[in-house]
């Protein structure tokens, strides 16, 4: 089973067959951040770890590069001494440096130190309505498989369930899934959903077959309107209660 902590946000590390992997690093102050005409996002707690608290990986996770809630500045500067970011095409284009642009469904194999491979495969993401993608970008989600261990699913920004059934039917029954949730609303859409609600998350968690549900990105930003609190009733509403995990 992986071992994962999560340090606020959607930053989280995950240790799976001997590797270290990052989602999303943001590892700024809390404050105001532009993210274009007179919109900001406003992040309200501090990320609980710094880059030299967490040492070296093996590859960063990254969803999306153009919004500061899931890589901010001091996240860009981590990026240069990862040795392999796995990031959207448009997003290894902007970032350069060691950044792998993958499409969905397209796969990397990472050698693992014990022998064997960890294979990282991009899934599909929708940040938000039908036909947001113009406007809050392309964005992906991960699977890390490998032969010998239980999968991990990591949604990266998603708010649509259609989605989540088309990663379940290639890949459920789902063991670990690290789903970014917290209902993040914006001016954007007037103010329809850009990630998964709480009962939205708790569906997805049945979708997906999971047996362990990691919810990751509901916290430390003022964009998020539902938190631990809602995960919590809307999990144990659905009968899922015993699946859900803060780590």
């Amino acid at each position: 089973m992986a071992d994962i902590r999560v340090f606020g946000g959607p930053t989280a590390l995950i240790e799976f067959g001997g590797l270290r992997f990052l989602t999303d690093p943001t590892f700024d102050q809390p404050g105001h951040y532009p993210v274009g005409g007179n919109r900001v996002l406003t992040k309200t707690a501090p990320t609980a770890i710094t880059p030299a608290e967490l040492g070296p990986v093996d590859a960063v996770l990254l969803s999306h590069d153009e919004h500061p809630d899931n890589l901010d500045t001091s996240g860009r500067a981590y990026l240069a001494t990862a040795p392999l970011v796995l990031v959207t095409r448009g997003g290894a284009g902007r970032l350069g440096g060691t950044a792998r642009g993958l499409a969905p469904w397209e796969s990397v194999e990472l050698p693992r130190p014990d022998g064997g491979t960890v294979t990282v495969t991009a899934v599909p993401a929708q940040h938000g309505p039908d036909g947001c993608e113009p406007v809050t970008g392309e964005v992906i989600g991960f699977m890390l498989t490998a032969a010998d261990l239980p999968n991990v699913y990591v949604s990266g920004d998603n708010a649509s369930l259609a989605v989540v059934k088309e990663i379940a039917d290639r890949f459920g029954p789902i063991d670990t899934a690290m789903l970014f949730a917290g209902a993040a609303r914006t001016i954007l859409f007037d103010g329809a959903l850009l990630t998964l609600d709480s009962p939205q998350t708790a569906e997805a968690a049945a979708l997906l077959g999971a047996r362990r549900v990691v919810p990751v990105h509901f916290d430390s930003w003022g964009h998020f309107t539902e938190g631990r609190e809602a995960l919590e009733a809307a999990f144990a509403a659905a009968g899922l209660a015993d699946r859900l995990e803060f780590c």
